[in-house]
């Protein structure tokens, strides 16, 4: 059976504010939320435009999950300097 590759990735709003998610396919999420599909996280609705500001691989899902889980407890501007490249994901996840 073949494991799945889960990205985390954060999304800006038109606001500027950053949305963090998962999932295996960060182009079909992206378009979800900005469609304002079932799928698409409520708390993105009507916030657009939106754009990706961040993506990267977070190994199965349970890395996943665990990652999305700290990175939501980030301050904002520790995750902007994850946006911006200079600091690094935690590698323990």
């Amino acid at each position: 059976m073949k494991t799945e590759r889960w990205h985390l990735y954060l999304i800006r709003t038109a606001s500027g504010a950053l949305y963090t998610g998962i999932t295996t396919d960060v182009q079909r999420r992206l378009a979800e939320h900005q469609a304002g599909a079932p799928k698409g996280a409520r708390s993105l609705r009507g916030k657009g435009p939106l754009t990706l500001a961040f993506s990267a691989e977070a190994g199965d899902r349970s890395q996943a999950s665990s990652l999305e889980w700290r990175i939501k407890r980030w301050p904002r501007q520790r995750k902007e300097r994850l946006v911006r490249g200079e600091i690094d994901l935690p590698a323990d996840n």
